[in-house]
């Protein structure tokens, strides 16, 4: 399934790359911007099928954007203590912002195509759903993306910034069901492929609700131990966020 190829070599691409990230995010931002103008052209000027079929599936298909966002997702899975969590975790915050630049471009390309069906009647049904939930995603895109700046992160409250990010969840949550959606129709009429990528998507955000929870219950478990084990201070409040909380908050 090419979308566990594209998953696969942009894991490999986080890990090789993460310094270079790290220390020149326009860089990855601005490769992001150039795939959307890159595919946006390629399809208004009929560039060859060589040239327009791997930007077709990373842009228009949203391939590589959704990959970035599979990243950032899992990154949250793992003990702050792991070594995936110490190699990732400083630039999820730019893998972030450039699965929004990569989206922006899917967004782009299938913006005529429902605005068309819309004014023609023929969008309905799942594709109306769809794209209403499209909607909801790009409101939540550019919420959780604006706020994944840095600048705009330090000008933030944390707690703010805390409860903004925490919005991240429906949003992923969100994309399944808009592949959902899109896949159902022709995964029910028999298409082997649409019931294969139904199925590999259901894997991955089922494995990754799961994972999250998870960690999400062992985190609770060691903060209430770490109470437990605290002498009491009243000089020292119990409750709010230190800044290296807030650094490691939820991000998209």
């Amino acid at each position: 399934m090419i979308f566990a190829v594209v998953l696969a070599l942009t894991v490999l691409g986080c890990f090789l790359f993460r310094r270079v990230v790290a220390a020149h995010p326009a860089l990855l931002y601005g490769f992001a911007l150039v795939v959307d103008v890159a595919y946006l052209a390629a399809d208004y000027l009929d560039a060859p099928f060589w040239l327009w079929s791997p930007l077709f599936v990373l842009v228009q298909k949203c391939m590589l954007s959704l990959a970035l966002f599979t990243v950032v997702m899992y990154i949250g899975c793992f003990p702050h203590s792991s070594r995936v969590s110490y190699w990732l975790r400083p630039v999820r915050a730019e893998l972030s912002i450039a699965a929004c630049l990569l989206a922006a471009g899917h967004m782009a390309a299938y913006l005529g195509t429902y605005v068309s069906r819309f004014v023609a009647g023929s969008a309905r049904g799942n594709v109306a759903v769809a794209f209403a939930v499209a909607l909801g995603l790009l409101v939540l895109i550019l919420v959780l993306g604006i706020t994944s700046l840095h600048s705009i992160k330090r000008r933030m409250p944390s707690e703010r910034w805390k409860q903004v990010q925490k919005w991240a969840y429906p949003f992923f949550g969100l994309i399944y069901v808009h592949l959902a959606l899109m896949l159902a129709p022709s995964a029910l009429g028999g298409g082997a492929s649409a019931q294969e990528s139904l199925a590999v998507y259901t894997a991955v955000f089922g494995v990754y609700a799961v994972a999250r929870v998870a960690r999400a219950l062992a985190e609770h478990r060691e903060a209430s131990a770490s109470l437990r084990e605290m002498p009491p201070n009243p000089s020292e409040p119990l409750s709010g966020l230190g800044e290296d909380e807030w650094q490691e908050a939820p991000s998209v």
